[in-house]
């Protein structure tokens, strides 16, 4: 007489009726080959069994991977989907100083920053009331000083635009927000022949927000439309 316990019948029909039930459950199937593996004894290598565990784990891999790259293609759109929305904001005003205006309100709000700010290279000690209105958006500096900035004194390959981490952002640049500045991107500005440059920086407490490791395609075709818009306010 067998001591194994029996099946229940209507269980056993069940599965003979539909086996594949049991065939797409991962942790039904795990608990058999454990099963069958216990059986078997310790002395006895069960190559099915490894290569089973070894697909198992490749496929845990896989989804893993797969989920990353989903993850990454919406955090792309959705980057896209800001900077759109900040072109399209860029391009409202008809005057300069509305056009400051939004820069440091509503498409920092769009862009999710907590300072930005427009630094502008001249020859000149400019005392143009209007730089004074808009202090908190705008910065009127000697020649030479974008590039120090940006390279901070270093021999580095010139890019449009830098990413990196902060401990604190520069007083002449962010103000009283300085302290809290975690992170920022420098966006070289080109204006044309014959005029100094210009740049422009976002500034933002979360010192994950820029990064050198990320990409910069967005963020550069943002630079090349501010630099448009520029342009038809200097000439």
């Amino acid at each position: 007489m067998s001591s194994s316990p029996e099946i229940d019948a209507t269980l056993r029909e069940r599965i003979l009726t539909s086996p594949e039930t049991i065939l797409d459950d991962r942790d039904l199937m795990g608990a058999l080959i454990a099963a069958n593996e216990r059986s078997m004894g310790g002395n006895i290598v069960d190559l099915r069994g490894i290569a089973m565990e070894r697909l198992e784990a490749r496929l845990d891999r896989l989804e893993d991977t797969h989920r990353s790259v989903i993850a990454a293609a919406y955090e792309n759109l959705a980057g896209t989907n800001q900077i759109h929305r900040a072109v399209l904001c860029l391009l409202e005003p008809t005057d300069f100083e509305p056009f400051l205006r939004k820069l440091g309100g509503e498409i920092a709000d769009i862009l999710r920053l907590d300072a930005v700010r427009l630094v502008l290279e001249s020859t000149q000690n400019d005392s143009d009331p209007a730089v004074t209105r808009l202090g908190d958006v705008l910065r009127v500096t000697e020649p030479g000083f974008v590039d120090h900035y940006v390279t901070q004194g270093r021999r580095v390959p010139e890019r449009q635009v830098v990413l990196r981490q902060t401990e604190a952002g520069d007083a002449f640049v962010y103000g009283e927000a300085a302290g809290w500045i975690r992170s920022e991107a420098c966006l070289r500005l080109d204006f044309g022949e014959g005029r100094l440059p210009g740049l422009l920086v976002m500034g933002a407490e979360d010192p994950h927000l820029f990064t050198p490791q990320q990409g910069t395609d967005l963020l550069c075709f943002f630079a090349d439309v501010f630099e448009r818009v520029m342009r038809r306010y200097l000439s």
